[in-house]
C-alpha cells in the first residue's frame, strides 16, 4: 500500500509539474517582444535594426556638422551620463548633477539643463522611445509628400525624466516601417501638458553595428496638422555605438565647471 502510495503521489507530481510547465509556457508565449511594445513600435523598431541590436550597445557618440568645428556628443546608453563639446562650452551630466564649463566669456545659447541630451535622444531616436516608464496610443495619421504616415503617440508616467508632460508621436512609413516623421511637444519650461507639437523629418540613414539610426535632421513648419516647409536642417558625422562602457571619468564635473540648478 504504501509502494501504491508512493507512485500515485509520483504520478500527481508529474501531472502538476506538466500542467505548471504548460502555464508557463503559454505566459511564454504572451511574454514576446510584441506584447511588451505595442506591435506598430516594435516593427519600428526592427526596421531600425532591433530593439535587442539597440541594448547590446552601451556607448553613443556622434559629431553635429558645423562651420566653425563640429559639436562632439557622448552618451553613455545605460546611465545616460552624457558630455558635449562645443566650440565655446563642455557640458555634462555625471548621473546627477548638470555642469557646464564655458571656454571663454560666451553665455550658453539655452537652459544647459534642457540641452544636455536633447540631441542626443533625437539622434537616438526611435530607441529612445523603448525606455521604462512610457505609454503608448495611436494617433492619427500625417499626410505629408502625397503619402499616409501611421502614428504612435508616446507620452510618460509622472516623474519619468525631466519632462513628464512631454508627448511624440512617431509617424512611421507603412511599408518600410522606418521612422519619418517624429511630432514632439517642449513642456519643460512651462511644465504643462501643450497641445503644439514641432516636426522634425528624419532621413539619410545609415546602418552602424546593425543599427539603423540618421545622417540628417529636417525641421519642418507645422501648423494645423499641415506640414510646411524646410526651416532648419542638421546633420551627423562620424557616429559610433559601441559594446564597451565610455570611461566613466569623462563624465565627471570638469574642473572649473559650474553646477547648473
Amino acid at each position: 500500500m504504501r509502494l501504491l502510495t508512493f507512485f500515485c503521489l509520483l504520478l500527481l507530481l508529474a501531472s502538476c509539474a506538466k500542467n505548471e510547465k504548460s502555464a508557463d509556457y503559454t505566459k511564454e508565449e504572451l511574454n514576446v517582444t510584441t506584447s511588451v511594445y505595442p506591435e506598430a513600435i516594435n516593427a519600428v523598431f526592427e526596421a531600425h535594426g532591433g530593439i535587442d541590436a539597440w541594448n547590446a550597445m552601451n556607448g553613443l557618440y556622434f559629431e553635429i556638422a558645423k562651420e566653425d568645428g563640429n559639436e562632439k556628443h557622448y552618451l553613455d546608453l545605460k546611465s545616460r551620463k552624457s558630455v558635449n563639446y562645443y566650440k565655446q562650452h563642455v557640458l555634462g551630466y555625471d548621473g546627477k548633477q548638470v555642469w557646464l564649463k564655458k571656454l571663454d566669456t560666451t553665455s550658453f545659447r539655452s537652459n544647459p539643463r534642457f540641452y544636455y541630451n536633447l540631441m542626443s535622444y533625437f539622434y537616438a531616436m526611435p530607441f529612445i522611445l523603448g525606455d521604462d516608464g512610457i505609454n503608448y496610443a495611436e494617433a492619427p495619421v500625417l499626410e505629408a509628400d502625397g503619402k499616409e504616415y501611421p502614428g504612435v503617440l508616446i507620452s510618460y508616467g509622472d516623474g519619468v525624466g525631466e519632462s513628464p508632460e512631454d508627448e511624440y508621436i512617431v509617424y512611421y512609413d507603412p511599408e518600410t516601417k522606418q521612422m519619418t516623421w517624429l511630432a514632439y511637444t517642449v513642456t519643460f519650461f512651462s511644465k504643462e501638458k501643450s497641445k503644439k507639437f514641432s516636426l522634425i523629418k528624419y532621413g539619410d540613414w545609415e546602418a552602424i553595428h546593425g543599427v539603423v539610426l540618421p545622417t540628417t535632421l529636417q525641421w519642418h513648419v507645422f501648423e494645423d496638422g499641415e506640414v510646411g516647409d524646410i526651416r532648419n536642417q542638421m546633420t551627423f558625422a562620424n557616429a559610433k555605438l559601441q559594446k564597451e562602457a565610455f570611461d566613466q571619468s569623462m563624465f565627471q564635473v570638469a574642473e572649473g565647471a559650474e553646477l547648473v540648478e
